[in-house]
């Protein structure tokens, strides 16, 4: 990569970590720890509104978050394996979580099982929590994404639009942008704010999500079925621009193929439940119904 002249970028960070004492505090930590706090508010607004018990939603979230967590480091590490495993890398590394590497597929995979826990254990209905949370999880995972901007990564081709963003070379050892002869942060390049068009179609997703649960009778289950396909629909045209490294199939980012394939799956959901005679979502539907209660994730 070369460095360019522009007249204007976004600026990204010198630094991705704030150091108190012996502590260092990951701005990447930070968002996503943001990003689960909005999440948790709006949820529990949601489902309250739903005729759900106030602390429910925490009480799920004490087996969701956790378990989302573990699942989006697995999904990144079992796809991006030579970061941590080929010789003279530190494989201690695929447990550091701070410097980033969260796979949003393991994160709802497994994240789903620790839903679905917490929901056998506070007898609330799975599909009901799936459909209150599914506009805040798209808030947290735009709130995830300045996480990316911190550590100067997820971003597409050159550019020298207007809004192209500023890529520094950051040195894993210190968090910080590696510096030059002349003592200054050394710039690699002028590169598309992927991640930044990822946040902001995230948030159009979840007013989205929450407009048409107003507007429209839904039935239960579609408003995390609009999650799945607006989700992957941007994930899908987003990783297309991405130029960051990644491992490929048939020319495509495995992330690519993901995106696509989970779209089509939400798709067939969707339409599926639209012709089925499932009855439109009751507003204190949110109590596990007796056949729910011994199912699965189906």
């Amino acid at each position: 990569m070369m460095s360019m002249s522009v007249p204007t970028y976004i600026p990204s960070p010198n630094v991705n970590a704030v150091k108190i004492g012996p502590l260092s505090i990951h701005f990447y930590a930070l968002c996503i720890l943001a990003g689960i706090a909005v999440a948790l508010w709006l949820t529990s607004r949601r489902w309250v509104n739903r005729g759900g018990r106030p602390g429910q939603v925490l009480d799920i979230a004490l087996w969701a978050v956790p378990f989302g967590i573990v699942g989006g480091r697995i999904y990144h590490v079992i796809t991006d394996p030579e970061i941590y495993f080929l010789p003279g890398r530190n494989p201690w590394n695929a447990f550091a979580i701070w410097d980033g590497g969260l796979g949003i597929w393991g994160a709802i995979a497994l994240g789903g099982l620790g839903a679905w826990i917490g929901c056998r254990r506070a007898k609330a209905s799975l599909p009901a929590f799936a459909d209150a949370l599914a506009p805040g999880l798209l808030f947290a995972q735009a709130l995830g994404r300045l996480g990316n901007w911190f550590n100067n990564e997820l971003y597409g081709d050159p550019t020298t639009l207007p809004w192209g963003l500023q890529i520094h070379q950051m040195d894993p050892a210190t968090g910080a942008a590696a510096l030059g002869s002349d003592g200054t942060p050394i710039v690699l390049g002028y590169f598309q704010p992927t991640f930044l068009y990822e946040a902001v179609w995230c948030t159009l997703g979840g007013f989205a999500i929450i407009f048409a649960s107003r507007r429209f009778r839904l039935p239960r289950g579609a408003e995390f079925s609009l999650y799945v396909m607006l989700y992957t629909a941007g994930r899908f045209v987003i990783e297309l621009m991405r130029s960051d490294y990644a491992n490929l199939i048939l020319g495509l980012r495995v992330n690519t193929w993901v995106a696509g394939l989970v779209f089509l799956g939400g798709a067939a959901f969707a339409r599926v439940m639209l012709r089925s005679r499932t009855a439109p979502r009751a507003e204190t539907d949110v109590a596990a119904q007796p056949e729910e209660q011994g199912a699965g994730l189906a």
